[in-house]
C-alpha cells in the first residue's frame, strides 16, 4: 500500500464500496442518500507513516469524518483534538474544520479502528473484526512507532486485540501508559467527545496532561 503522506490517504482503508459490513454498507447508502455531499465512505487514516505518534479513536463521527472525509474533522471532539495537537507541536497550520484547511500533522498520525460510521457511534464486534487487518497493517508499516494514543476503553481493547494482547493484563485508565510485549506503549485518555467534556469526564487540562507524559515519553 502506498506511502500517506501528510494528508489523508487511500493507504490502509477499505475502497470507497467496502461490503465487508452488511449493516454498515446499508447505513452507507442512507446516509449517501440524505447527504450525497458528504464523503460517506470509509475515512482514511491523516498523518505521515513514519511517525511516532499514533492516535486512535473508534470510528468516524456523522457530522465529523464522515462529512468531510478526515478524521475527527468538523465536530467538537475534532476541536478540542486539533488544538491540543497545535499547542503539543504535532500539527502545524490553521485547522479550520475543513480536510483542505492546510492543516499538517508532525510526528503524529491519526486512524480509526472502524473506517466507516456505524449506526449510533456503536460499531458490533464482528464490524471491528473485518476492519482490523487494516489497522495491523497500518501500525506494521509505522517504523518509528514509539506510542499508540487510544482514545476511549472500547479503542483501547480493539488496540489490544490488534496487537495480540490479552486485555486483562492493560487496564484502561485514562492518562495510563502500558508498555506491551512488542515494547510499544499503550496511552490511555477518555475520549475527547462533546459529551464527556460537557459532562466533566474530561476536561482539557485532562486531555492536556495525556499529551504532555506523551512528549515526556517522546
Amino acid at each position: 500500500m502506498p506511502e500517506a503522506g501528510n494528508v489523508a490517504s487511500s493507504g490502509y482503508a477499505p475502497p470507497p464500496d467496502c461490503d465487508l459490513c452488511p449493516r454498515l454498507v446499508e447505513f452507507r447508502k442512507k446516509n449517501r442518500s440524505t447527504w450525497p455531499d458528504w464523503h460517506n465512505g470509509p475515512v482514511p487514516s491523516f498523518g505521515p507513516l513514519d511517525a511516532s505518534l499514533l492516535i486512535v479513536g473508534l470510528a468516524p463521527g456523522l457530522k465529523g469524518a464522515n462529512r468531510t472525509g478526515r478524521p475527527f474533522t468538523g465536530d467538537y471532539a475534532g476541536d478540542l483534538l486539533y488544538q491540543t495537537l497545535s499547542k503539543f507541536g504535532f500539527a502545524a497550520g490553521t485547522y479550520d474544520k475543513r480536510p483542505d484547511d492546510g492543516l499538517v500533522l508532525q510526528d503524529c498520525r491519526i486512524a480509526n479502528g472502524v473506517r466507516c460510521l456505524p449506526p449510533e457511534n456503536k460499531p458490533t464486534g464482528p464490524e471491528v473484526n473485518n476492519c482490523r487487518p487494516f489497522l495491523v497493517e497500518e501500525i506494521a508499516a509505522m517504523k518509528n512507532l514509539k506510542i499508540i494514543l487510544a482514545l476511549g476503553g472500547i479503542a483501547h481493547n480493539t488496540l489490544l486485540s490488534t496487537l495480540g494482547e490479552r486485555r486483562a493484563a492493560f487496564k484502561f485508565a485514562h492518562n495510563a501508559f502500558h508498555t506491551l510485549g512488542s515494547g510499544l506503549i499503550l496511552a490511555d485518555s477518555y475520549h475527547c467527545s462533546r459529551y464527556n467534556t460537557n459532562t466533566g469526564r474530561l476536561t482539557e487540562q485532562m486531555f492536556e496532561d495525556v499529551f504532555e507524559s506523551i512528549r515526556r515519553k517522546l
